[in-house]
């Protein structure tokens, strides 16, 4: 097995980027909604803090939720390290202290994300529009999981960056579709109106769900939304296939077989993804999709204290994880 340091910081510099994504899709969904939606949302930005777990530090740092300062503290707040730009950097670095273990391609795809986000985040002149960086955001980090999935040898390597990627990504998911389930409808009499019809409609394409969802279920439905982003076995921004693409890969490093398990990675991501195989919706309605969601957060918490402790670097690990693993993970009331 590769050394831990360098399997830690592939895990990490793949994890951040998809968060710097992932927040990117939240602010650029949010400011449609409010193109189209107008004043009638004016509480549109406080849920997309809750999204990230974080209102006591925004609390702290601003006075109000509105569109300046929430895009303010997710995008370019550098004492914020779940902004866009502590991600980049944090990515960076994770990137330039194994330098050699990655291609060439990556570190330069990776700079130049890096350099356009802190350039943005210093402008003076107002930059680019919000569409426009947003958009470059998720574009830029699109293109660096394609350049490193056609530069880098499909080893150790790769699958640590693909196993963080894909955890990551389950839990922006879930995290998404509580604060938009729970928070932004809480009315009974808005269910079927026009305005739920859009709040569904911006959920999946946050999600970049929105076609392949028409195309399996056409009519929108909450009950069916909340079905395919959580369970859907291929779409590949739904918990369930992230997991188990990401326990694949899990497999690939150790070698164990399916069905079995060594440490405690194997064990909780293994137990977790076969219980999502054998949950239907109406058992997540049943419990109460809200206490569902959070209970499967708390479990990818364990999914990742299971890799820090079976497989990466504890020291160096525990280290990173206060503002890695346990802050991007802390949950939302």
């Amino acid at each position: 097995m590769m050394l831990s340091r360098v399997a830690d910081s592939m895990f990490w510099m793949s994890r951040y980027i998809e968060r710097a994504e992932n927040i990117a899709r939240f602010i650029d969904v949010n400011t449609f909604l409010m193109l189209d939606l107008g004043e009638t949302m004016s509480e549109q930005w406080r849920p997309l803090v809750a999204v990230t777990g974080d209102e006591a530090m925004f609390r702290e740092r601003y006075t109000e939720p509105n569109r300046e300062n929430v895009t303010r503290f997710l995008s370019f707040d550098e004492e914020y390290p779940n902004s866009i730009v502590s991600c980049l950097e944090a990515a960076r670095e994770n990137a330039r202290i194994i330098r050699e273990n990655i291609s060439t391609a990556m570190w330069e795809e990776l700079n130049k994300f890096y350099l356009m986000v802190r350039e943005e985040a210093h402008r003076e002149d107002g930059g680019r529009s919000s569409e426009d960086f947003y958009s470059e955001v998720r574009r830029l980090a699109q293109l660096f999981v394609g350049v490193t999935d056609g530069t880098l040898s499909h080893g150790e390597g790769w699958h640590f960056a693909r196993m963080g990627r894909l955890i990551e990504r389950a839990d922006k998911t879930s995290r998404l579709l509580d604060v938009r389930y729970f928070l932004l409808l809480p009315k009974t009499s808005d269910v079927g109106t026009p305005l739920d019809i859009v709040q569904w409609s911006a959920l999946l394409r946050s999600t970049s769900a929105l076609d392949m969802y028409r195309a399996k279920h056409g009519r929108l439905a909450p009950t069916r939304i909340a079905e395919f982003l959580l369970l859907d076995a291929d779409f590949p921004r739904a918990v369930r296939h992230c997991l188990d693409v990401a326990e694949r890969s899990l497999r690939s490093i150790t070698g164990t077989p399916v069905g079995t398990f060594q440490n405690s990675a194997e064990k909780t991501l293994g137990r977790l993804r076969s219980e999502l195989d054998y949950t239907a919706i109406d058992d997540v309605f049943k419990e109460g999709l809200h206490e569902f969601i959070d209970r499967l957060q708390l479990r990818l918490n364990d999914v990742g204290e299971g890799i820090r402790d079976s497989l990466l670097s504890p020291k160096l690990t525990r280290r990173q994880s206060q503002s890695q693993l346990q802050r991007g993970g802390e949950r939302s009331e």
